[in-house]
This record gives structure tokens, C-alpha cells and sequence, in this order.
């Protein structure tokens, strides 16, 4: 972890001698890491944390012998007599495989860091610890239904049985790094609150909005509204698709006519801030979690048998998250020995370690897929705060506060206390980024308006209020008690659409667009989660706390929202794009992703169906399409350029030629995305306050926009060179794109290509960013080439700013045919493992790179034929 110093306050000897220790720390770490590339010792260390894959091992807890088959990648089939005995042998095996990854996160969840990693993780904690993760986690387990606790009590319990066998180096060689630093540290017990906190982390991950809310409240202090409009444009519905593409204002589900009904969402919600790359505390949490960042979202979409070879539906997914080593996925199939109401399970996918069942994949009767669902589920309000409370509908209203107590490796115990509103807790004064937009708030002017206000002037002038005494606070739906940790089994269990309906009913965090398709031959769509109704205002520039008018009032009752079963096209396509128009009746979000990825699937679709019929090998394919979404208004920009300079000329001669695809072997897409990187500089350069270029595909909309205009103040810009016309600033930026990439690449533009700058570098989670090079040898890979892009089918994202390296990915991909389920096929980011040297530890990794998609054996004569080694979890004698 990166331990940051106050060099401009004394120090304390006490302070001094933590310094000194720690440099005493980190050199014993270079001699052991030394040591443990250098032989023997390290081999011994290395692989004393491997599990046993094969044999019989006697474990205490167990109710029946319980078989565990591995394939050669290492990807584990689990079958078990009973559900207890069942999700028992999952904490069992995810703790063989990523037991430092599970104790990682419960940390992160339940803001301990520094009881691992010591003072420098005191800034995450307090964030993290006001808002609350791990105590509604707890309170969500206290209200699962009995037989729904009793599994991730026996996944505890699975998991305990593994610690009880194995501690230190032997559970992970992480703990041999953690022990130079942390040496009286001992995993604690797991609990089932440990694995519900983390669906927080990934509703933190999956939070839309709420950067591009912070963003603009802090542009609002230095742009007009009329550039801040010119920013963010609305979703372009006349040009890309809606996922109710035949209902697009979702009649047909509002007027009652839903395919089966299900429970209503209950109301409440409460608050969770994001941020941009303003600000260093969020920027590392979102590292920590996988963060929200370029290119995050997620891919999905099914066939219809009418279109495929099968006669049957497929279903393909790709969600779009951080690259992280290992992976945040892990494979498996959980199976009950004998299918009966007492044991139904037979389900297989994708999970996440330190959490029973599985997240997405299949089971016997139905297959299904998530993308995010981009729905606005966080407000930030603007409070009129005193010493002793909140000002709301002119009352003076006492704040909820609690003490926390941070446990600090190396130090002594540090209390916080932390602060609420009715809206959730207050943000601003632990966050610099809050605490700048309290300084100065802003917040909107009017419902569906882009004006914003400043908060002095929107606030009432009551003479109870000094001016100037702003707080802020985040109301966010993922604090509230939600029963998704219920929802992953009931549905991992469901037989039909109406059951795939209940388990989305339970959905509640981190709202998604949940894809369907059966044997039967039906395909389907419904969008659950707490979608809150506001009240005067949209969250589109934070709210006056200080009017009720504004709270929430409820969520969209499930009835009512967005759903689909078998739409006459027999194709329906999610991409993080616009659910519904906004003639739907209920506000859902003014920050949709701009719809190309989604647009371009479904011309890939369209075309693959009119040459007929779709297989799966095209399903795969079209997960690897490169298509930049700029590249045509790029060629259009540039087409009748004058440039002088000859280099510049041939660049942009490349450019003219190209397919628009970012293949990794591409000199055209090396250049194009260069200039891409050059003209979005120029375009927020020098306005007055510092823009974020933290969503390439709105950049993409603006600079569309910009073209016709072309006296647009856009234009003028002071990046190498002052530009006054449109024109100038084009050919300043062509040639500063081409020197850049000259200057990274080389002169000849035949030794140009895309996968080499974009290449991907897989770090790991924590010690890969210690700074050590020798520690970071151990756990990092890579860099691997790679295509694709940011807004891109194939999104490897990266950052504006940041060098063109891949920061996030599709983090796994797979086909699922259900015609035949052993004709599936998938691919993981990394490896089933999260030992550092395991052969499984990055084995999947160039077959991601390149798209290939490995077999997914299903049957149990598939699962047999695949096994390479099989491991017996016997009872041990009572």
C-alpha cells in the first residue's frame, strides 16, 4: 500500500521512530523477496499455500462426503448431498483458492484497513466507516430468511474449516509480505455479514451517476450553463437504441400488463458518493473496490432460436469492471448429488469469492446476464448545517451521529465520529472534492433543467440561517437494508421467467439489467433494483437539503418497471444504455451511457441475422469487436485538413484508410486514439476550471456536436500553441498527436500499433502498488497487448491523461447456449487462482487477450471427461 507523509508538520519521536521502522520494514522486504525469487526457500513458500486438489481430506463441520473435481484450468464442480454441505465445500474452496483476496475485502467492506496496513489507510477507513457498509450488511443478515442464512452461515462455516488447518504463508504468500510489516496479524473468523457487505463494495463500483453529479457541481462554480449543458448532452435517442426498443416508454409494463406478477420494492434509500479523478481518498477507493472509472459497465444481449442454428436461444455477457489480479470473478458449479425440493441446486457461472452461490451463469432450466443498469440511485444534498443540526422545512433537526474506533496496525486506536442527516451522512470535511462543493454549493435550477444555482441564493433568507454554512450529504439506496443477498438464490433456483422475476424483485443493489433465456425458447429482459421516485428535483446537480420537496418519495413499485418477454425482433440488447425513453412515467436518469456500444451490437446482430443463422462462434465474435465509436467523426474532422508538415500528412493519410477497428496490430488506430487523446487536452484546456475527461463516449457526443458548430469558443485553445478556428485547432492537435506518437513508437509509422500502447498490465490488488519492484515481481503480470477501447463492444477502457495502458476490462466473457449447456463456452480475466506462481494463477489470461472462449462442461459425463483431479471432503469422526 502507498504510505503518504505530512512534510510540513513537526514530527513527534513517536511519529520518527514509525518512520524509521517502516523504512526498516520495506528493506527486510527487499531482502526476502529477493530471497524468495532466488530458489529453494521460495519455492517452499510459494507453494506450501497451494490447496490439495486431490486425495481425501477429513473436515470438521461436514455433514456427508462431498467430491470436488477440478479441471485442468483448475475451475472446480462442487457436489454435495445437502445445500448446508454444499455451500460449506464453496467457503471451503474459495478460501484454498482466495482466501488473501476474501480477508482483503472484509477489510475494505468494514473500513479496516489499517488494522492490516497501519496508519496510511486512516483516510479510506473514515470514508468508508461513515458510510456504514458493514453495519447495514449486518443488518441485512439479521433479516434473511431462515433458510437463506442457514447457506452463507454454512459458507462461513466451510470457510473456518479451511482456517482452522492452515495459518500464515500456508494459507497465502501475501501473509509472508503482510508479516514484515503486520507480523502479530491472525485472520479473524469469517461471517455471513463479511459476505453481504461485499454486494456494497460492488454497488460502489456500479454507482452511474454520481461522479458525473459531483463533476458538475464543482464545474458549476467556474462554467455558465450554457457550457455546462454543452458538457453533458442528453442521451441521443433518435440515433441509439433503448432496451425496451418496441415499448420504448415501457406501456405496456406500466399499464399492468406484465408477464407474472411479483412483489412490490420496498421504499427507502440512503446515500453513497463517487467521485472523478479530482480527488486522491476516492480515486483510491475505487482502485481498492475495482473501481469506477473509464470504461466500466457491461455488455449483454440474447437471440431468439427464430435467429440461431439451434432453434434455440443464446445468451451472451461481458461485464465491464477494473482489471485486477487475481480476477474478481471466480468459476463453478455448485451441484446437489441427488435434484430434489430438499436440495435444488445445480447451478454453474461465475461467482465472487467470500460470497455463496452464483452470481451469473446458468442452472438446469434458465440462463441469465447483468449488465449495469445506469439508473440514478444517489443524490447529493446541499445541507444548511449548524454545530448542533440541520435546518429542513425551517426546523432545526438534530443529526444522527455515532463514534467509530479505527484499530491502527502500529499505532494507537484513532476515534471518529460520524454525522447524518435524514438524507444520509455527511461527506463534506472527510472527501476534498465535498468538502470544495460545500464551500461554494451549487444545485439545481429546476427539474430537467442544466442551470444551476448557488445555494446562497436558492436558500431561503429566513434570518435563522448564517449564510455560508453548507454541509454535504449523500443519499444512496445501497444503505438502506436490501434483500439481494436473498435474490442470488432464489435465482440460482428459478425454473421460469415468473421465478426469474421473484429473484429480480429482491434485486434491489446494485441495480441491473437482468437478461432471461430458457429451453423453451423464451428470451427476456426486467429491470429491478430501488429506483427511487424523487421529488421536485433529478439529481442532476445536487439538491437543497433544506426542502423536504426534494426527498425521495419512494421507489418505482416492481410492477411498474421496465420489462420485456420475447419482443417481436427476437433480439434484446443491454449496453449501460437508455432503458426507456423519457416518456416512461417515472424519472430513471439523465446519465445513460451514450449508446454506442449498444448501437453497435445490434448492427452486428442485424447483420449476422440477415446472413443467418447465428451460432454461438458468432456470439464470441462479436465480444471482440474493435470499433472506435469516434473513428467516423474523427476521418470526418481531419478529412480536408491542410497540414504542412509531411509526417503529420502521412498520419493522417493512415487515418483516412482505416476501418475504424482498434486492432491491437493497427498503426491507424495507434494514431487515432493518440489524436483522440490530443484534441479532448485541447478542448477543456484553459476555461477556468479544471474539466474532466472521464467518460470518452459523452466526449465523443460533444466533439460530434462541436463539428457543426464551427465558431463554437470550443474551438479556441492555448495546448502548444494558442488556436482561434476550428481548423487550427484540428491541425495542432493532428500534430501534436503525431509527435507524441513518434515520441512513443518511433519515427516509422510500420512500427505503429495500438496493442503495444494500450497495452494491459495486470497489477495486483494490494503489494502490486508497494513500490518495491521485487515485491511487486511476485503478484504483478504483464503487460499483455490488447485491442479494443473505451466505448467500445471490446472495452478495454483507459484513462484520459493517465497513458493509453487498458485500467478496465471485460472481466470475464461467456456464450450460453441452452440448447446445449455443455456448448457453452466462457472465459475468465485471469485464473481460477489467487496464489502468486499456481499454474492457474493468470492461465486464462492470453485467451482473454485474444478472444478465445474455453469449454464450459455442464453434464456430469462433460464434467467427468474435463476432470483432472478430484479432491473427497470427508466428516471427520464425531
Amino acid at each position: 500500500m502507498t504510505v503518504t507523509e505530512t512534510l510540513d508538520v513537526p514530527r513527534t519521536p513517536a511519529q520518527r521512530r514509525r518512520t524509521l521502522g517502516r523504512i526498516i520494514v520495506w528493506i527486510l522486504a527487499v531482502i526476502v523477496a529477493l530471497a524468495l525469487l532466488a530458489g529453494g526457500l521460495g519455492m517452499w513458500t510459494v507453494t506450501r499455500s497451494f490447496p490439495q486438489a486431490n486425495g481425501t481430506l477429513a473436515v470438521a463441520g461436514l455433514e456427508a462426503k462431498v467430491t470436488v473435481q477440478r479441471d485442468s484450468r483448475g475451475i472446480p464442480t462442487i457436489t454435495a448431498e445437502s445445500p448446508d454441505d454444499l455451500f460449506f465445500a464453496q467457503g471451503l474452496v474459495h478460501a484454498q483458492d482466495r482466501f488473501w483476496e476474501m480477508d482483503f475485502r472484509r477489510h475494505l467492506t468494514s473500513a479496516r484497513l489499517s488494522e492490516l496496513f497501519g496508519e496510511s489507510q486512516l483516510g479510506t477507513d473514515t470514508f468508508l466507516r461513515s458510510l456504514g457498509w458493514h453495519r447495514t450488511a449486518e443488518a441485512e443478515v439479521a433479516a434473511l430468511p431462515a433458510e437463506v442464512r442457514a447457506y452463507y452461515e454454512a459458507y462461513a462455516a466451510g470457510v473456518n474449516a479451511y482456517l482452522d488447518t492452515r495459518q500464515g504463508a500456508a494459507l497465502s504468500l501475501e501473509y509472508a509480505v503482510l508479516g514484515l510489516q503486520n507480523s502479530g496479524y491472525e485472520p479473524e473468523p469469517w461471517t455471513p455479514a463479511d459476505s453481504v457487505a461485499w454486494f456494497k463494495a460492488m454497488a460502489w463500483d456500479l454507482r452511474t451517476n454520481i461522479e458525473d453529479e459531483t463533476a458538475r457541481a464543482l464545474l458549476a462554480q467556474g462554467l455558465g450553463n450554457e457550457q455546462l449543458a454543452e458538457l453533458y448532452p442528453g442521451y441521443p435517442f433518435a440515433e441509439h437504441p433503448v432496451i425496451l426498443a418496441e415499448d420504448p416508454a415501457g406501456r405496456s409494463v406500466t399499464a399492468g400488463t406484465t408477464a407474472a406478477p411479483a412483489p412490490t420494492a420496498t421504499a427507502g434509500a440512503a446515500a453513497l458518493p463517487g467521485l472523478t479523478e479530482l480527488s486522491g481518498l476516492l480515486t483510491e477507493v475505487d482502485a481498492l473496490v475495482s473501481g469506477a472509472g473509464e470504461g466500466v459497465g457491461s455488455n449483454s444481449w440474447v437471440v431468439s432460436g427464430e435467429h440461431t442454428a439451434t432453434g434455440k436461444p443464446l445468451l451472451a455477457n461481458d461485464p465491464h469492471l477494473g482489471a485486477e489480479l487475481p480476477s474478481v470473478w471466480t468459476q463453478m458449479q455448485l451441484k446437489c448429488a441427488t435434484i430434489s425440493p430438499e436440495c435444488p441446486f445445480d447451478v454453474a457461472g461465475f461467482s465472487f469469492s467470500g460470497l455463496p452461490g452464483i452470481v451469473i451463469g446458468h442452472n438446469q432450466h434458465i440462463a441469465w446476464g447483468f449488465t449495469n443498469l445506469t439508473t440514478d440511485v444517489a443524490d447529493l444534498y446541499v445541507e444548511r448545517v449548524t454545530e448542533d443540526g440541520y435546518w429542513q422545512d425551517g426546523t432545526l433537526q438534530p443529526f444522527e451521529t455515532r463514534t467509530e474506533t479505527i484499530a491502527v496496525a502500529g499505532g494507537d486506536p484513532v476515534d471518529i465520529e460520524v454525522r447524518s442527516t435524514g438524507h444520509g451522512p455527511i461527506v463534506s470535511g472527510i472527501e476534498p472534492s465535498f468538502t470544495e462543493i460545500a464551500e461554494d454549493p451549487r444545485v439545481g435550477a429546476a427539474p430537467g433543467s442544466s442551470d444551476a444555482l448557488p445555494a446562497a441564493d436558492a436558500a431561503p433568507d429566513d434570518g435563522l440561517f448564517p449564510p455560508g454554512q453548507f454541509a454535504l450529504s449523500l443519499r444512496w439506496t445501497a444503505l438502506d437494508v436490501s434483500r439481494t443477498a436473498e435474490a442470488i438464490f432464489t435465482l440460482n433456483r428459478a425454473e421460469n421467467f415468473a421465478d426469474f422475476r421473484l429473484a429480480a424483485s429482491q434485486f434491489d443493489v446494485p441495480a441491473q439489467n437482468l437478461i432471461y433465456a430458457d429451453p423453451e425458447g423464451n428470451i427476456g429482459y426486467q429491470a429491478p433494483g430501488k429506483l427511487p421516485i424523487r421529488g421536485a428535483g433529478d439529481g442532476w446537480l445536487p439538491q437543497p437539503g433544506w426542502d423536504s420537496a426534494y426527498d425521495w418519495q419512494g421507489v418505482v413499485p416492481f410492477e411498474e418497471q421496465p420489462m420485456s418477454l420475447n419482443p417481436d425482433s427476437g433480439i434484446i440488447v443491454t449496453a449501460n444504455n437508455a432503458i426507456v425513453t423519457d416518456d416512461y412515467p417515472y424519472f430513471l436518469s439523465r446519465d445513460w451511457d451514450y449508446g454506442y456500444r449498444a448501437a453497435r451490437i445490434v448492427e452486428l446482430l442485424d447483420e449476422r441475422i440477415a446472413a443467418g443463422p447465428v451460432t454461438a462462434a458468432d456470439m464470441a465474435e462479436i465480444h471482440m469487436d474493435n470499433q472506435f465509436p469516434g473513428a467516423a467523426v474523427l476521418q470526418r474532422a481531419v478529412a480536408e485538413l491542410d497540414v504542412e508538415d509531411a509526417d503529420t500528412r502521412a498520419a493522417l493519410d493512415l487515418l483516412a484508410e482505416w476501418d475504424g477497428q482498434n486492432d491491437a496490430d493497427s498503426a491507424a488506430a495507434a494514431y487515432a486514439n493518440v489524436l483522440w487523446q490530443a484534441i479532448t487536452a485541447q478542448l477543456v484546456d484553459n476555461r477556468g476550471v479544471a474539466i474532466p475527461r472521464d467518460d470518452q463516449s459523452r466526449l465523443a457526443r460533444v466533439f460530434e456536436r462541436l463539428l457543426d458548430e464551427p465558431d463554437s469558443q470550443w474551438w479556441t485553445s492555448s495546448v502548444h500553441g494558442d488556436t482561434s478556428t476550428r481548423d487550427e485547432f484540428l491541425a495542432r492537435a493532428a500534430t501534436r498527436a503525431r509527435a507524441d506518437l513518434q515520441q512513443l513508437q518511433g519515427s516509422d509509422p510500420a512500427r505503429w500499433n495500438w496493442g503495444a500502447l494500450h497495452a494491459l498490465p495486470l497489477t495486483h490488488g494490494t503489494f502490486g502498488t508497494s513500490g518495491i519492484a521485487p515485491i511487486e515481481a511476485l503478484f504483478n503480470r504483464g503487460p499483455y497487448p490488447v485491442g479494443g477501447g473505451s466505448g467500445v463492444v471490446n472495452a478495454t477502457g483507459w484513462s484520459l491523461d493517465e497513458g493509453y495502458a487498458t485500467s478496465t476490462v471485460p472481466s470475464m466473457r461467456m456464450v450460453i447456449d441452452v440448447a446445449d449447456w455443455d456448448a457453452s463456452t466462457w472465459q475468465n480475466l485471469t485464473g481460477a487462482s489467487g496464489h502468486a506462481f499456481h499454474p492457474n494463477y493468470t492461465d486464462q489470461t492470453d485467451g482473454w487477450a485474444q478472444g478465445k472462449q474455453y469449454p464450459w462442461g455442464y453434464s456430469p459425463e462433460a464434467v467427468r471427461a474435463s476432470t483432472q483431479d478430484e479432491l473427497t471432503l470427508t466428516p471427520t469422526d464425531p
